[in-house]
């Protein structure tokens, strides 16, 4: 068990900004989601499930697939 906590402490730096880059890359995709509308698959509520249930890869994703174009919106 001492082990295990000794063998995390020194992975912890290494952890530490690959979680805040995973939280600030769900946080901003979410944002992203419920701010825009247009998609190019699927609604909004499936790229919020998809955005903030599946780690690193849910947001990727997201901007790669699920993000529409902006060309012929009229704001």
């Amino acid at each position: 068990m001492n082990n295990d906590m000794a063998l995390f402490m020194e992975y912890l730096p290494f952890l530490i900004p690959l979680i805040i880059l995973q939280l600030g890359l769900a946080i901003f995709s979410a944002i992203h989601v419920i701010r825009h509308p247009h998609y190019r698959f699927g609604n909004q509520v499936m790229w919020l499930l998809i955005v903030l249930l599946i780690q690193f890869i849910g947001p990727l994703i997201y901007f790669v697939f699920g993000r529409g174009d902006h060309n012929g919106r009229t704001n």
